[in-house]
């Protein structure tokens, strides 16, 4: 007998155990063609996700009459076939999560979280995509799925047997793992198909049709999404791959034009970039004079401004603009919105975006003494940028900051940075570094919001309060301004989470 899952009971579920299919019944889309082009493009690259989207004709005719088992091993082929097995393991972990959690859906999750037993997940698609996702994530004890063929280190693109996990193959592979006679309390389908696994359970439900199905929002996700990686913004779905395909050659030509308009003067820069579609907004503290605003900075109290001298050498330091890291180009657009050449301090960059860069970078060695030297040296030669957190973060979380900046500044200045982009992300962890400047400027209408704060006077706070102090209270400045989170995670977690190791090269 099946009910609609709106006549679930929650109550008195603690111990019940649940089984739902994940394609149109725990995810909202039916179609897995999206995850097999962002396995295709972040694994294997641009020509084999084209050949990808070029057979999709193919096997969508094949979907709708009903030979999806056929159009399933032609995707698994096409974006797979050759591939290391690690590489398609990496970007289960660190790409597809994301858009798994942006496909769930609401009414499901919530009878899938209100059951405490034993959970069970059946889909069709390859384990190796969706294992990370469904354990790290949805707290799935047992996933049956679709095992591929290797030779070594590599996939084949076959499947091994028993094959597709559909139909009565779910049904054994489910008893298999159960053992004996035991039973499901609780199954889960989308009612629109044969789902043998469903002869197993006690109580089972459908998904209704017609109804328009709710996302899982960001808030009730079982566990926070902060990192994660890959290019692609959207979903790529068929039409919307296609768009982004047909968009790169004149993506390519507009990312050079703005990186050329960056070397325009000043007064021209962001009329030229707002020219090519590069948005940029600035907000300055109300406390602010017109005057001040023209003079691209807004002057401390008057007794911040007696203390700002080195108590060594009685130089007066330049004031530190600190600012949230969100991609490569924070300092370049700090720059031209103070309409002056401000040089910027960083923990990593490429020798190509060193190059390209129209201000004055200084890397940085992570010796915390040699640094420390750098940047008072900078400092008393005039104003310097610095993104403390060390790397970007995507989501709405400030990362921890480094207190070198609360050491060796006696001015300081917060700016909360934030970014809109609708095609490519202009950061990447396992990607080429070089190319994070093109894919940011690649985006049709890239936004830049910053907001400048109020100067905070970090050699007198350094009298009464310790540098971590000092650390904090701006990294909380910041994240009100921007109504994001403050973490305690830092650049070293970051790589290790995604990448697997700590994210520095070792030096030649």
């Amino acid at each position: 007998m099946f009910s609609s899952i709106a006549k679930f009971c929650h109550e008195g579920r603690k111990n019940d155990s649940i089984a739902t299919e994940l394609e149109g019944t725990l995810l909202i889309s039916k179609s897995q063609f999206p995850y097999f082009m962002l396995v295709a493009f972040e694994a294997g690259g641009p020509i084999r996700s084209l050949l990808l989207l070029l057979i999709y004709p193919l096997v969508w005719v094949l979907d709708i009459s009903g030979l999806d088992a056929a159009a399933l091993r032609i995707m698994i082929f096409i974006s797979m076939a050759g591939l290391k097995m690690n590489s398609i393991k990496a970007i289960a972990k660190t790409v597809l999560p994301r858009f798994f959690l942006q496909d769930v859906r609401e009414d499901v999750f919530r009878v899938w979280s209100t059951c405490g037993g034993k959970k069970h997940v059946i889909t069709s698609g390859p384990r190796i995509m969706v294992d990370t996702f469904l354990r790290e994530y949805m707290d799935v004890d047992c996933v049956i799925a679709t095992e591929l063929r290797t030779l070594g280190e590599y996939c084949l693109g076959l499947t091994a047997a028993p094959g597709i996990m559909a139909g009565a193959g779910s049904l054994d592979a489910l008893q298999a793992t159960l053992g004996g006679d035991t039973k499901i309390d609780v199954g889960l389908s989308d009612g629109l198909k044969d789902h043998s696994f469903q002869q197993l359970c006690l109580e089972n439900y459908f998904i209704p049709r017609g109804e328009k199905p709710s996302p899982l929002c960001k808030r009730d996700y079982p566990k926070p999404l902060i990192f994660h990686d890959g290019r692609l913004v959207m979903r790529p779905a068929p039409l919307d791959f296609a768009a982004i395909f047909l968009w790169l050659p004149f993506g390519f030509l507009l990312a050079v034009s703005r990186i050329l308009v960056g070397f325009f003067p000043y007064k021209f820069s962001l009329l030229g970039g707002a020219a090519t579609g590069m948005r940029v907004r600035a907000t300055f503290p109300t406390t602010c004079k017109p005057h001040d605003r023209q003079s691209h900075t807004c002057k401390p109290p008057p007794f911040a401004r007696a203390s700002n001298s080195n108590a060594c050498n009685g130089t007066t330091l330049g004031t530190l603009y600190v600012c949230s890291r969100r991609t490569l180009i924070d300092p370049i657009i700090i720059s031209s919105v103070l309409q002056r050449h401000v040089p910027a301090v960083t923990f990593s960059i490429s020798k190509l975006s060193e190059i390209l860069s129209p201000i004055t970078t200084i890397r940085l060695s992570r010796d915390r003494s040699k640094d420390g030297e750098t940047m008072r040296a900078l400092l008393s030669q005039g104003d310097l940028v610095v993104c403390p957190e060390g790397t970007t973060c995507r989501e709405p979380y400030l990362l921890r900051f480094s207190p070198l900046f609360a050491e060796v500044a006696d001015d300081v200045v917060p700016i909360a940075i934030s970014t809109n982009v609708t095609m490519f992300h202009g950061s990447t962890v396992r990607g080429h570094k070089w190319l994070d400047p093109f894919c940011f400027l690649m985006n049709p209408t890239p936004l830049y919001n910053l907001e400048f704060l109020e100067s905070f006077p970090a050699a007198m706070a350094r009298n009464e309060q310790s540098i971590y102090d000092i650390t904090n209270h701006v990294q909380r400045l910041i994240a009100r301004a921007l109504l994001y989170e403050c973490t305690t995670f830092t650049r070293r977690d970051k790589y290790r989470m995604l990448a697997g190791n700590d994210g520095v090269t070792p030096t030649k």
